[in-house]
């Protein structure tokens, strides 16, 4: 792989870019330098802008030559926490949301973002990628070390063996110096990689524990009430699983407020009060978290009809709808996170969360709403990350779990992340499929994503895979098919929660449930698809080497295994079945 040119568009100009070289013209200096492998190896590339008069930005962008065989891998990370991620054959292409969806839907991906090369043989990812080969051999790994000034699109074409870095700077006004791109490129083995990127960031590990927890989501959805809750949290009290070996957290999910954005006016449901709540939770030995989504607000919701102009607005003076949700009477919009009103609207319901009713876990949700109209000066990625700085002043030691998000703009600052879309009370939503919604609920893409995105577990947060589902009432998962949910849920990630009344478990639950438990603190050293949907996880536990076989498909698959004495030459994993043998 090597740096075939560099691009940089103002104000209908195009100039080429030359590394460790005076990059001077008319209206701008460009510091381009391109840092020899260090220790440790890898390549880093940066690229600082000097404007001499006030410029508008159109394009930055670096072009590898990266060729690469058909049957070789290319990871697609998505655009946000929801967006499936996964690694697809290099001849393969992002199948496009349904144009007749997209009122509904549209803003939740990339769907909206101009210019992103569509089709077969044409790949994308945001913030970071890696290319596989499928014969063996070293993995080539591209990352931005940072996205504070614009998220980063890694685009491939493998027809012509091309891979472009660019930054997403279009219609940035610039009178200022700026750091556009901070970018490292390194070859090896994946583990190794994802090490010396993180390193190459300087970001420190995640100080939050792995955890364990209940939310209501899965059980009740937005139909909850403080009765209902207590005989939840009585059930997941009592329970062996709280025992004090690691933290155990009781979340409150989407429901106890009157209306998305009236964050201080709760439903009757609650007749004593949030405040309440989080003692009940506390006085169970229980950590109490709050969902709330900070920066939408429903149409029916007291903010909207009280304070029209602290909506964000699309070029033609608009609201910007963000989505359609029954759930939440219709339509909802997105805030304008630069409106004083709004910022100091959400200090006070923050400082009344944590200060007030004394909720210790705050799960913020829908956060990419919140950068999907930037003001002139600013980028996407700057406000994402300027808007993730100030939800973490506002919650200060309190945990965070962020959902909805750029990861890339959770780097350092959310406690624990999710890394994918819902999953289902079934095994894939059939509709939502057909429309080839990116970020929908459905429990294959989000095991597809888990699996996509392991390698991020405590190195830039610890990972959310959203819950297990035991239960047999209410939903519509097979016993085999929630076995391989938890297994992949407890090795990959380190939150894990259900929705469960665990009081109803029979003991076969109870024990399939310990005893998955005890897999927690396992060391991935790979994952791997070895056939479509067929993935194997390799890692050790208690320094005793083991495999997880994972068929997500509904027919037997047959793999090669010659590590257990009880398994060698050719074994069959039936549908949705995850086996774990020593390896």
């Amino acid at each position: 792989m090597h740096l075939r040119q560099a691009t940089l568009q103002i104000d209908d100009r195009s100039y080429a870019l030359t590394p460790n070289r005076s990059n001077s013209f008319d209206e701008i200096f460009v510091d381009f330098q391109q840092e020899p492998p260090a220790q440790g190896g890898g390549t880093r590339y940066h690229i600082f802008l000097h404007p001499k008069q006030d410029v508008l930005v159109q394009n930055l962008e670096l072009q590898f030559h990266l060729p690469s065989r058909p049957d070789a891998c290319f990871f697609a990370n998505g655009y946000q926490s929801w967006s499936e991620s996964r690694l697809l054959r290099v001849t393969d292409g992002i199948p496009r949301l349904r144009s007749f969806a997209g009122r509904h839907m549209g803003l939740y991906g990339d769907e909206f973002i101009p210019d992103i090369p569509r089709g077969d043989g044409y790949l994308h990812a945001w913030t970071y990628t890696y290319l596989q080969p499928a014969a063996g051999g070293p993995s080539v790994f591209i990352g931005s070390l940072s996205e504070k000034t614009g998220f980063t699109l890694l685009s491939y074409d493998q027809r012509n063996g091309l891979l472009t870095v660019r930054k997403d700077l279009a219609g940035l006004q610039l009178a200022h110096s700026f750091p556009a791109l901070d970018l490292w490129v390194g070859e090896g083995a994946e583990t190794d990689l994802f090490d010396r990127y993180f390193q190459a960031m300087e970001l420190p590990p995640p100080t939050a524990p792995p955890a364990i927890g209940w939310t209501s989501w899965y059980r009740h959805f937005t139909h909850i009430s403080a009765d209902k809750l207590q005989h939840d949290l009585d059930a997941f009290a009592a329970t062996p699983l709280i025992n004090g070996s690691q933290p155990a957290y009781f979340q409150i999910d989407d429901g106890w407020q009157t209306a998305v954005g009236d964050w201080q006016s709760v439903k009757p449901a609650f007749p004593q009060g949030m405040a309440r709540m989080a003692g009940d939770i506390r006085a169970k030995g229980l950590a109490p978290g709050l969902w709330l989504a900070p920066f939408v607000a429903a149409k029916n919701s007291e903010l909207v009809k009280k304070h029209p102009d602290w909506l964000l607005k699309d070029k033609r003076g608009r609201p910007i709808k963000v989505g359609w949700n029954p759930m939440w009477g219709g339509w909802y919009f997105a805030l304008d996170f630069y409106n004083g009103g709004v910022r100091d609207y959400l200090s006070g319901v923050f400082h009344i969360i944590t200060e007030k009713w004394g909720y210790e876990l705050l799960k913020l949700d829908f956060l990419f709403a919140v950068c999907l109209a930037p003001p002139a000066g600013k980028t996407r990625g700057a406000v994402m990350s300027e808007a993730m700085e100030f939800l973490r002043r506002q919650i200060g030691t309190r945990r965070m779990l962020a959902c909805g998000a750029p990861l890339g703009s959770c780097f350092g600052w959310a406690d624990y992340c999710r890394i994918d879309g819902d999953v289902h009370l079934a095994w894939e939503h059939r509709l939502l499929a057909w429309l080839r919604h990116r970020e929908r609920v459905s429990t294959l893409a989000s095991l597809r994503s888990t699996l996509g995105r392991w390698q991020l577990n405590g190195r830039a947060f610890q990972n959310d895979p959203d819950v297990f589902i035991l239960r047999e009432a209410d939903q519509k998962l097979s016993a085999t098919q929630q076995h391989t949910v938890l297994i992949i849920n407890i090795l990959l990630g380190n939150l894990h929660f259900t929705s469960d009344d665990v009081g109803s478990y029979t003991p076969e639950q109870m024990a399939e449930l310990e005893g998955a438990l005890l897999w927690q603190g396992s060391q991935i050293q790979a994952v791997k698809e070895v056939k479509d949907e067929v993935f194997v996880i390799d890692f050790v536990h208690d320094n005793e080497g083991f495999r997880a076989f994972c068929n997500l498909t509904g027919k037997e698959q047959f793999v090669l295994f010659a590590g257990d004495k009880n398994a060698n030459g050719r074994i069959g994993i039936q549908p949705f079945e995850t086996l774990l043998l020593r390896g």
